[in-house]
Order: C-alpha cells, then structure tokens, then sequence
C-alpha cells in the first residue's frame, strides 16, 4: 500500500489521515419521518432503543481515523446538540480534532440558513481549511 501523500496516478495522491475531514449533513427536517421528527432533528431520532442515527456516520468517522468532523446542523438541533456534547462517545473529544457543530449563523457577508447540501458545505469552507 503506498504512503499518505504518494502520487498514484493522475496527481491523485493518497490522503493523510491528519488531511482528512469529515462533514456529516445533519440538517434536514426529516419530513418523511413524519411525527418522528415533529419535535426533534431527524439525527437525534432514537434507533433500535440505545442509539440515535447520528451515531451511524459519527461511529463510522471514530473507527476509520478521522478525527475532525464537522456536524451541520439546523433543523430543531437543540436535543442533537446535547446528545454531541464534547464527541467522548465516540472517542472524537481530541485535543487535536473532535466533533465541531457547525449551525448556520448570520456573518459579515450576510449568509442565511442553509439553502440544501451544497450551500451548508460552501458556508463552511474555513473549516475545511
């Protein structure tokens, strides 16, 4: 297996796991979940009695390595919020990474809510970078 940072073929090269960010798209209102989702983020639904749906990507991120994941959120993200906490259920409470929540919020260039998938990672550029 190559190195991180070893060109494969066609400039693709092999990501580091220090480069490697995950967003996880928590902010849809999960109309088609119908009263499951009347009160709460559909990531905060309960599933199968001990989890919550965000713990499926948040899980996934913790055993492949990456440490950094940013969580957008905006739809009820209340209950989604407390139920991150600090990310040590997933072991992602690094002093170098963790889980960030990343709401809309109003900035100097006067950006809105998210407007679907596509603008809510564009309206969070700087923490990729």
């Amino acid at each position: 297996m190559a190195e991180p940072g070893a060109e494969l073929s066609a400039g693709v090269s092999i990501m580091s796991k220090t480069t490697c960010v995950a967003m996880i798209l928590a902010g849809g209102q999960g109309s088609r979940l119908g009263a499951l989702t009347k009160k709460i983020a559909k990531p905060a639904v309960p599933f199968g009695g001990k989890y919550r749906i965000i713990d499926f990507p948040l899980s996934n991120c913790a055993n492949s390595g990456i440490d950094k994941v940013g969580v957008l959120t905006q739809y009820r993200p209340l209950e989604l919020h407390n139920y991150l906490g600090t990310g040590d259920a997933w072991d992602l409470d690094k002093s170098d990474g963790g889980v960030f929540i990343l709401p809309p919020y109003a900035r100097d260039k006067g950006a809105d809510w998210y407007k679907g998938t596509a603008d809510a990672i564009y309206q969070n550029l700087n923490f990729i970078d």
